[in-house]
């Protein structure tokens, strides 16, 4: 393939972000990259404009990671009130176009990763060779996706594995899924296991043991955990223990022996907290299956741009695909 520039993109509530990306090559080289308040704009084409504007030039392809489902080539920002679709890169000048799941975006980078990229979590260090492998993440809401391998074709599937339910696995976790069950109707594993699944389960915890008192927010929670307190430690050591299983649940459903992969931004920030947990323990604890899932590695992901390299890993596919 010649020299081929994309704009890569990575769109959620917050901010959108946007760069240009090499994809001549296998491995993608990520340049250029900015970063804009989402709600400084009324749609998500004001938000691409604004880049193209910046870099002075369209490039022929785009791929954008979304923080949201993706249907039939768009997607429905409801916390911006924003509708951005494929069509709407198109109608930007872009030749071709593409929109795709945030975390079906993380499962394309895993490819790409470079040993800085993530942090091993236990001693599995390598998974079977060419084999799936699984992606969840905690941020503002709950990920999943797996990469999926298998007779030379690599496929990436986008899933809304947060609205699943949460499994209790101890008397502590029934009841906080009884304390959750009377203020929402249904306990998912994303009221758990999320910035405001932490706040949910540090009140919830605090209920339960007549604790009084609470954090104000979950950054908060997890500042006062790494500072020592104690109710805000059990809190996030409790998080990282319910992060293992769910974990170790969408590895068996994935068939994830190829590596398990924890992305968003509550796993690097607390690796301290998380190396000491019961995450890896209660990742393997699946009785029967314990073997199997003691052979799959688990990272967590460092790189804070992954999206934008499973951004390019889609845009190359549609590059060979026109050629």
């Amino acid at each position: 393939m010649t020299e081929l520039t994309a704009l890569v993109g990575d769109i959620g509530g917050t901010n959108a972000r946007f760069a240009l990306a090499d994809v001549s090559g296998k491995t993608p080289s990520i340049s250029n990259i900015r970063e804009y308040p989402s709600k400084n704009y009324q749609s998500g084409s004001d938000a691409v404009r604004a880049y193209l504007t910046e870099m002075g030039s369209t490039p022929p392809i785009a791929a954008i990671a979304a923080a949201g489902p993706v249907s039939k080539g768009a997607v429905h920002f409801t916390n911006l009130g924003w509708t951005f679709s494929e069509s709407d890169l198109l109608g930007l000048g872009f030749t071709k176009a593409r929109l795709l799941n945030d975390f079906e975006a993380q499962a394309l980078a895993t490819q790409h990763f470079e040993p800085k990229d993530v942090h091993l979590l236990g001693t599995t260090q390598t998974g079977e060779a060419e084999a799936t492998v699984g992606v969840i993440g905690p941020g503002t809401g709950f990920g999943a996706s797996a990469l999926v391998r298998g007779g030379g074709q690599t496929v990436a599937i986008a899933a809304e594995g947060g609205h699943a339910s949460f499994a209790a696995v101890d008397d502590v976790e029934h009841e906080i899924v009884r304390v959750l069950a009377k203020k929402f109707q249904h306990v998912s594993i994303e009221r758990v296991l999320s910035g405001p699944g932490l706040q949910n389960l540090h009140d919830a915890l605090n209920a339960i043991e007549g604790v009084s008192g609470s954090a104000p927010n979950p950054n908060e929670i997890t500042q006062r955990a790494r500072d020592g307190d104690a109710p805000c430690l059990r809190t996030l050591l409790r998080f990282c223990a319910i992060l293992g299983s769910v974990a170790g649940d969408f590895a068996l459903i994935y068939g994830a022996r190829g590596g398990f992969f924890i992305a968003g931004g509550i796993a690097p920030s607390n690796l301290s907290v998380l190396e000491k947990s019961d995450f890896r323990a209660r990742f393997e604890a699946k009785g029967r299956f314990q073997s199997y899932l003691a052979a799959i590695p688990t990272y967590v992901i460092l790189n804070g741009y992954a999206a934008f390299l499973g951004a390019a890993d889609s845009a190359r596919q549609l590059a060979l695909s026109a050629e």
